[in-house]
């Protein structure tokens, strides 16, 4: 009996809770139609509160996005070397550097980059993204993370670390060392991420496709490489591209000389790896990188963001740091080194960066 002699009808009580399903329903498919299609887009970071969230804008948790950086890079090598040990190249020039060299694409150039930029674009759409490669609409592709951070990167970096989405960059190199790619010599060949906040580079990733390696790094937060134990400042061994080993090494041996050892490599990436403590029998050991002409930035900036995260520089010529914001070309040439006097390095070379400017 209810109170004060209301008898309940069966048929009322069923409509009104009929009445209530519908209007739960209504209001759940439509949350879960929202979350759906952030899903979809690649934005479903937890909701507007949470770390990483960029509504409006928002923050970028920047542990996740190295997470999502190294997976990017491992993606990319693995349709170039997919590619390479296909003998399917389909090599064609697109254009020619500043010195005339011609400029090569093959098609593990451009399926690298598509499954970079998309698995980048797709986990985190607000930030700024600048590759190699054309990004052609048509072959769009949603490739989704799982937000799964590797153990690696949660030992060294035990905090989420977020900054506003607008001050990031993100700089993709599917493939460097084409060149050398198309003559088959896969040493040199690696897959690059560099993540920039407000032009500084402070997240890097090295993956070297035919040997499975992949070096990573945040400045201030941790690494999975190291630098070496000695470096020799007195008559070092330079590494320098192939194309121009013969205007470093002039000077080279006036600066530091007769001992001192040129070796011409392909590819910044792996130059820059020179410089470390990798454990791949196929690497080369160097103690100074030198570049002397025009370079872009997707091909130095994780390379810089890894030796900075070490306590090492990468500069122009002239000792200036390279600003990865703006256009995407260092006209300044570039010395990097690690555990050694840098700014000692850029006075006992002034020939070289006069050399940079011709």
């Amino acid at each position: 009996m209810a109170p004060m002699g209301i008898r309940l009808s069966p048929l009322g009580v069923a409509v009104f809770c009929l009445l209530g399903l519908g209007v739960l329903y209504h209001l759940y498919s439509g949350f879960l139609a929202g979350r759906f299609a952030l899903f979809v887009l690649g934005g479903d970071r937890g909701g507007p509160d949470a770390p990483g969230s960029q509504a409006d804008g928002g923050t970028v948790d920047l542990r996740e996005l190295l997470a999502v950086s190294v997976l990017a890079a491992v993606r990319g090598g693995e349709e170039v070397k997919r590619v390479r040990e296909s003998n399917a190249l389909n090599e064609k020039a697109k254009g020619k550097t500043r010195e005339g060299a011609e400029e090569k694409m093959t098609s593990g150039d451009v399926l690298s980059n598509r499954k970079m930029f998309y698995l980048l674009k797709t986990a985190f759409p607000n930030v700024q993204i600048n590759t190699e490669e054309h990004v052609d609409a048509a072959d769009q592709e949603v490739i989704l993370w799982d937000h799964n951070i590797p153990e690696d990167i949660l030992r060294e970096i035990t905090k989420p670390k977020e900054v506003p989405a607008e001050s990031v960059t993100v700089w993709i190199d599917p493939l460097d060392a084409t060149q050398e790619y198309t003559e088959d010599l896969r040493k040199y060949v690696t897959t690059m991420v560099c993540v920039a906040v407000n032009g500084e580079p402070v997240l890097g990733v090295i993956h070297k496709p035919f040997s499975a390696y992949t070096a990573w790094a945040m400045v201030d937060g941790g690494s999975n490489v190291k630098a070496r134990t000695s470096y020799n400042e007195k008559t070092p061994r330079i590494i320098v591209s192939r194309s121009h080993s013969g205007t470093v090494k002039q000077v080279a041996l006036q600066t530091f000389g007769n001992q001192t050892t040129i070796i011409p490599a392909g590819g910044a990436g792996y130059k820059v790896l020179s410089l470390l403590d990798v454990p791949d029998e196929n690497q080369e050991k160097a103690d100074i990188y030198i570049h002397v002409t025009y370079i872009k930035k997707w091909d130095i900036c994780a390379g810089n963001a890894l030796l900075k995260a070490l306590g090492g520089h990468m500069t122009t010529l002239s000792g200036e740091e390279i600003s990865y914001t703006g256009s995407d070309g260092n006209e300044g040439g570039l010395l990097a080194s690690i555990n050694m006097n840098h700014q000692a390095l850029v006075r006992k070379l002034p020939d070289l960066e006069k050399t940079s400017h011709k």
